[in-house]
């Protein structure tokens, strides 16, 4: 069973305001070969313009949501766009498909690097047709399980037994088929929703059944606004011991650290050993939603950790000292995913909304 690296297969559909091309040659390394052996130079590029397009489409969900042209709940991934990224970079596709990601509802950058558009998702905020979800589920409901892209949840702590139950089905499927199971299920949960019992209760699960899962913890330091040490007591990485599961905190502000973290946990999961736990220690720079002024940190502890760990600016500086890049060229490229944005978001709001005979559809009875 032949399986490629997302460097391959998101290069090609991740981001399609991204005119950077695939490189055909995966550069995924072990851990001997340290994090600069993980990506070339195209690569890099690559992954830096993904995460720059997260930030920037976010910043203008922003700007929507207080024009008031996106409405209702709105949570930003502005600070964590490290963690998506380097995660999709290592992830694998194969004939059966590809590694499934499922998150909470904090969701539009996942959305975007799991191969939606950027229309399909502004079109979901602005609440239109041309939305994935045909403009009825809004910011916490987008779903393309033809990418692997399993939601955007807004029940805290609901897509984890979901992302168990994902590689339930894969694991199962490939014994169906006789196949050894390569297909992972990157799981994402907010730090917030680590002392709600349903993980517990997935933990216990995915280790009985050595399920192909990676939860990812993504520790951002505030449940809402709430801080981490007032409400978990412990580290949050070493939770899946009492069942057995393997830990890790990475630095999440740091997109080849989450890279090769996210490598090393999803081949412990191919190579049928069960479930991995890594906690990202990673940061928002925004409220928990656009509802929130934040006034449980001051503007100095944002700005603190936009200076010294910001993801972009990392890479981007790793670019320039290691491989001689021009700021110039970062400059560019800014401009071009700025622009695309801006179309994008025009494009939207042009866009009409769903009629009233779609109140009838996508309705199930249960």
């Amino acid at each position: 069973m032949q399986a490629k690296s997302a460097m391959t297969s998101a290069m090609n559909s991740a981001t399609p305001a991204s005119t950077l091309k695939a490189v055909q040659a995966a550069k995924v390394g072990g851990k001997s070969g340290g994090k600069a052996a993980l990506f070339g130079l195209p690569e890099l590029q690559h992954w830096h313009r993904v995460m720059l397009e997260m930030r920037r489409f976010e910043e203008k969900a922003a700007a929507l949501y207080q024009q008031k042209a996106i409405q209702g709940f709105c949570h930003l991934y502005i600070g964590q766009e490290a963690v998506a990224a380097g995660l999709k970079a290592t992830s694998q596709a194969d004939e059966f498909g590809g590694d499934d990601f499922i998150t909470s509802y904090r969701c539009h950058a996942l959305g975007l690097v799991c191969g939606l558009s950027m229309l399909e998702v502004m079109g979901e905020l602005t609440g239109r047709v041309v939305g994935i979800s045909k403009g009825k589920g809004g910011s916490m409901h987008m779903f393309e399980p033809s990418k692997g892209f399993w939601g955007g949840h807004g029940i805290v702590a609901a897509q984890v037994p979901l992302g168990a139950g994902i590689a339930f089905a894969r694991k199962y499927e490939a014994e169906v088929l006789g196949q050894a199971n390569t297909r992972v299920s990157f799981t994402l949960i907010g730090d917030g929703a680590m002392n709600a019992g349903q993980v517990f209760e997935t933990f216990n699960m995915a280790a009985l059944w050595q399920l192909p899962v990676v939860f990812v913890i993504e520790n951002n330091q505030y449940g809402m606004g709430t801080s981490v040490p007032r409400a978990a007591a412990g580290e949050l990485w070493k939770r899946g011991e009492p069942f057995g599961i393997p830990g890790e905190k990475v630095d999440g502000m740091d997109f080849l650290a989450v890279a090769e973290a996210g490598k090393r946990a999803a081949d412990h999961c191919r190579a049928g050993k069960g479930p991995y736990l890594l906690e990202m220690d990673t940061y928002r720079y925004r409220g928990n939603s656009m509802s929130d002024p934040a006034k449980y940190r001051t503007r100095d502890d944002v700005e603190n950790v936009r200076d010294s760990r910001d993801p972009i600016a990392r890479l981007q500086q790793q670019l320039m000292t290691e491989h001689g890049m021009k700021e110039s060229y970062f400059d560019e490229v800014d401009e071009a995913v700025k622009a695309a944005v801006n179309q994008c978001a025009e494009e939207a709001l042009a866009a009409p909304q769903p009629g009233e005979s779609e109140l009838w559809t996508d309705v199930y009875p249960s």
